[in-house]
């Protein structure tokens, strides 16, 4: 270990997730494997995040792409113009292009999806407090695409996805990977029940008759 890794202080870090199980599963877990960090707080809202990070002045903020009140885009919205300095790390279950698109020209520094590892988090959290840019594997050539604004590149937006909400996309986007309906409640932390609601608004919306179907939707608008 360097003179450097000895001494630096631990990067300060604000969780934003509206789901309570995960933050506190997170929380245990960076504090069990690491002492490169240190959770200064939390928040399942944007109103709570948005209190909370500027009450604290964390150097990171890892964020949540899809919550009730608004999502990501709008915490990025709303503290950035009075604390220019902190970070923003997205931390999301959606791999979607449009999700990355639009949270990292809100402003965020990177964007993970989490499926990752409790190592690669805190890796992932030191490089965008020393001012890299961070993306999970293939999350980076949706930006890249964005912002070149070349032929081929991968929309930003597309009148079918826009008929559903943020949920019944992480829905979709499981269910054409396989997941079993139980095993999508156990992701998404939500109930079986309220994910075969969500499916049946999904093929209402897209006028499908089954799930075969959806996955071929899905796979077509790049969802998968």
């Amino acid at each position: 270990m360097t003179e450097s890794q000895q001494t630096r202080e631990p990067v300060k870090v604000f969780l934003v997730d509206d789901h309570a199980l995960f933050r506190a599963g997170v929380r245990t877990e960076l504090d069990s494997i690491t002492d490169e960090i240190q959770v200064v707080g939390e928040a399942g809202s944007v109103a709570e995040a948005v209190a909370g990070i500027v009450r604290t002045n964390p150097q990171v903020v890892l964020l949540d792409v899809h919550m009730p009140d608004g999502g990501g885009a709008e915490v990025l919205k709303r503290v950035r113009p009075e604390l220019p300095d902190v970070v923003f790390l997205a931390l999301s279950v959606s791999d979607a292009a449009e999700d990355v698109i639009a949270v990292i020209r809100a402003g965020a520094r990177g964007y993970v999806t989490k499926t990752i590892s409790s190592k690669e988090l805190v890796r992932a959290v030191v490089r965008v407090s020393d001012g890299d840019a961070v993306f999970s594997p293939r999350l980076a050539g949706f930006v890249l695409d964005a912002f070149a604004d070349r032929p081929g590149s991968a929309p930003i937006s597309d009148p079918d996805l826009d008929l559903l909400t943020p949920r019944e996309r992480d829905v979709l986007r499981l269910l054409a990977r396989g997941y079993a309906y139980k095993e999508i409640a156990s992701e998404l932390f939500i109930s079986v029940k309220t994910v075969e609601t969500h499916v049946s608004s999904v093929l209402r919306k897209t006028q499908l008759s089954n799930r075969y179907e959806l996955s071929r939707w899905a796979s077509d608008r790049r969802l998968v």
